[in-house]
């Protein structure tokens, strides 16, 4: 879209002092509208270095944390859900695809999509934060908390009583709801259309927290009962087969430990015995590589390969230990969350002045700077997901 051309419909700005006209959309700083917006967008930028400089900063800390503890990280990883981390991963890439999509309306002037990508995306970022409340809630309740505060007993997982974290957390979103709610009927009572019109789509922003929320409860109870169930059924399996691969790979050792001089590898390993030839050397030595990994030796170690929390050894749930690892977890997710909260203002924001028609094909700039600020926060979460909950 152009920015060149200034619109003919201007304002005097007299109250500036300025002897000069210029749009309404236009800052009385800046000559042209491209000015204006080359000048956001260098600002902007600038915003969102700093940002990946400030989030490098703790991936650096979790780095290296992870190389001097590997195994506390392995152990602890096993108590966050991917379930969970996988639905926010995909709602926050279906948001960013809104969130483009609405730049796209704010360039052709096309009102009524724009307020409702807007108010899309926001859904989207509230249905985010009800799936993190469960599933902050959820640790909570288990004792899974920083260094300091960590009090998990894996005899009582569960403790009894406490307070209710989970209405704690919705609990300014629940006031917020109601609030929307009262805002929206007043409004009608008055006939204010704008009013009415800016309150309709955040009534369905603040109940898809709620969606969210129930979301995130049927995967965690599904995930704690049932799917522990298959995990153990499918390691059942696994172990079926994992052990016919092993019997059929210490039966290939035990054939070429037991070859005779008169089968084709103690031919083989004769030859070798001549210095000369190397080449069949080099095979040999890779045959026997290849039966160890085929063992499953090189690649178990000392550790068995589980993905439950039952794996987990008990010397690793201690605060000075598993605290460490919580401790980075609530940091860089609660900093993103943080991060989504204000990507939410800054929305709400826009939405107001969409439902305004501020917006035209000479002045879009400020919806695409927060797209900008806005597939930021994504992409960190798209590194936050594989680091936390997947690499185990």
């Amino acid at each position: 879209m152009s920015t060149l051309e200034a619109d003919t419909a201007t304002d005097a700005h007299d109250a500036h002092g300025h002897d000069h006209d210029h749009p309404s959309f236009l800052a009385h700083h800046f000559d042209t509208p491209e000015q204006q917006f080359d000048s956001g967008k260098l600002g902007i930028w600038i915003f969102l270095v700093t940002e990946v400089l400030f989030f490098g900063g703790m991936f650096c800390a979790y780095a290296i944390f992870r190389m001097l503890h590997p195994e506390v990280f392995e152990g602890c990883s096993q108590f966050l859900n991917t379930k969970l981390g996988a639905i926010n991963t995909g709602v926050l890439l279906f948001s960013s695809l809104t969130m483009a999509w609405a730049v796209r309306c704010s360039q052709t002037e096309n009102h009524k999509g724009l307020t409702a990508l807007l108010a899309t995306t926001l859904s989207c970022a509230m249905v985010f934060l009800g799936v993190k409340a469960i599933e902050y809630s959820h640790k909570f309740h288990m004792g899974l908390l920083p260094a300091g505060f960590f009090s998990y007993d894996p005899a009582h997982p569960h403790h009894e009583g406490g307070p209710n974290y989970l209405l704690w957390i919705c609990l300014p979103f629940i006031i917020a709801q109601i609030g929307v709610l009262l805002w929206y009927a007043i409004s009608v009572l008055r006939g204010n259309k704008f009013q009415t019109a800016v309150a309709l789509p955040l009534i369905v922003v603040c109940a898809s927290f709620f969606g969210g929320v129930v979301l995130g409860t049927v995967l965690e109870s599904g995930d704690s009962t049932e799917a522990h169930a298959t995990e153990s059924s499918e390691h059942a399996a696994e172990g079926d087969v994992a052990h016919a691969a092993t019997t059929n790979a210490a039966e290939s050792i035990a054939t070429i430990e037991n070859a005779g001089p008169g089968t084709e590898y103690g031919v083989q390993e004769r030859l070798a015995g001549d210095s000369t030839n190397t080449g069949l050397q080099n095979e040999l030595t890779a045959m026997e590589k290849q039966s160890a990994m085929a063992s499953g030796s090189a690649v178990t170690g000392q550790y068995e390969i589980d993905a439950t929390i039952d794996s987990v050894p008990d010397e690793f749930l201690t605060p000075s230990r598993a605290g460490v690892f919580f401790s980075i977890y609530y940091c860089m997710t609660g900093i993103h969350a943080i991060h989504i909260l204000g990507g939410i203002g800054v929305l709400v924001w826009l939405l107001v002045r969409s439902v305004r028609k501020e917006f035209n094909r000479q002045y879009f700039g400020p919806v695409d700077y927060v797209g900008l600020y806005w597939h930021l926060v994504d992409l960190i979460w798209i590194y936050l997901f594989p680091l936390l909950y997947l690499i185990r």
